[in-house]
């Protein structure tokens, strides 16, 4: 019964010294994508990627790289407090045609493998 409660213990340590601590980024865009939907090329093209840093340290976004120039991504300059919210704007040119874009984000967030979270937009311009 000593072993098994002994061990038991060391399981329960051990869980808990794995759990990650730090800084950590959650989107509120479902999959992380936002879908522009139908849009004619007169829309502005800016859309917002809200996220929270549920985190337990300050969340620093780094980098914030898109696939082609014709997104322009624009990142937080301070770091993002715990339990504070932050916004990603990324800007698309509005050509018309089908938008199939990803954006990739860099930063010091745990939850995601070296930090790096993959954001996408989609949808279609059309012109008037």
């Amino acid at each position: 019964m000593k072993k098994i409660l002994i061990l038991f213990a060391f399981t329960l340590i051990s869980t808990v010294g794995f759990a990650q601590n730090g800084p950590k980024i959650e989107f509120a865009a479902k999959d992380n994508t936002i879908d522009y939907g139908r849009v004619t090329k007169n829309d502005n093209g800016t859309r917002n990627f809200i996220f929270t840093n549920t985190g337990n340290a300050p969340l620093l976004i780094t980098n914030v790289l898109s696939t082609c120039g014709c997104t322009i991504p624009t990142k937080p300059t301070e770091p993002i407090m715990p339990g504070k919210t932050g916004k990603i704007s990324i800007k698309y040119n509005m050509a018309p045609g089908p938008i199939r874009k990803t954006i990739t984000v860099e930063s010091n967030a745990v939850n995601y493998d070296s930090g790096r979270v993959a954001l996408k937009i989609k949808g279609e311009v059309v012109a008037n």
